[in-house]
C-alpha cells in the first residue's frame, strides 16, 4: 500500500465501511431470524421496525422471566415457611381461572414417586387434563412437584372443589400414616 497515494488511502476506507455495512446486516439478519414473527408480511419489514421488534421482544422475555422467577421464589417460600424438621408431605393448590388449577407438592421425607404417582392417579380419576408436570429437587429429601391441569367442561367450579379436597385427604392420610409409623 502506497501512504503517498490519497486514493488507496479512499479505497481502503470505502473496503472497510463495505465490510462493517455487510457485517451488521448479517448481524440484523441473525438477530431477525430469532424473533418470531405473526405474519410473512412482518418478515419483510424495514430494519428499524425489525429493531424495533426485536427489542419488544427482548422486553417481553424479560418480564416473563421476571414473572416465573416470582411464581418459583413463591413456591420455594412455602416449602421454607413450614415448620424445617415436619416430615409430612405438604400441597398448595392454586386456581388459575375457572377451570385451571396448579398445584404444587412437596413431598419431604417420603417416597416422592409413590405420592406423585398417587397424585396423578387421582386426578385421572377426576378427569382432570393435566398440562404440564415438573419437579425441582430443593434438597436431599425434598422434592417440590408442580402440575398445571384444566378441569372438564362440567361443573368445573364443583371439579376444582372436589379434586381440592381428595388431593388435601391424600396427602393428609399420606402423612398420618407415617407419624404413626
Amino acid at each position: 500500500m502506497d501512504l503517498n497515494n490519497p486514493n488507496s488511502s479512499k479505497l481502503d476506507r470505502k473496503f472497510i465501511e463495505r465490510n462493517r455495512r455487510n457485517q451488521m446486516k448479517a448481524l440484523c439478519s441473525k438477530l431477525n431470524s430469532l424473533v418470531p414473527h405473526q405474519s410473512s408480511r412482518e418478515a419483510a419489514s424495514s430494519l428499524p421496525d425489525q429493531l424495533d421488534e426485536a427489542a419488544n421482544y427482548i422486553k417481553s422475555l424479560k418480564e416473563n422471566l421476571k414473572r416465573m422467577k416470582e411464581k418459583r421464589d413463591g413456591l420455594m417460600g412455602l416449602i421454607k415457611s413450614q415448620e424445617k424438621g415436619s416430615k409430612s408431605p405438604r400441597i398448595q393448590i392454586q386456581e388459575m381461572g375457572s377451570s385451571s388449577l396448579v398445584i404444587a407438592l412437596n413431598a419431604a421425607g417420603f417416597n416422592s414417586q409413590f405420592i406423585f404417582n398417587e397424585t396423578i392417579r387421582i386426578l385421572h380419576d377426576e378427569r382432570a387434563e393435566i398440562v404440564n408436570a415438573s419437579f425441582s429437587v430443593v434438597d436431599d429429601d425434598t422434592i417440590l412437584h408442580t402440575i398445571h391441569l384444566t378441569i372438564g367442561e362440567g361443573s368445573p367450579d364443583y371439579g376444582a372443589a372436589r379434586i381440592s379436597d381428595r388431593l388435601k385427604k391424600f396427602v393428609h392420610d399420606v402423612g398420618g400414616y407415617n407419624n404413626l409409623n
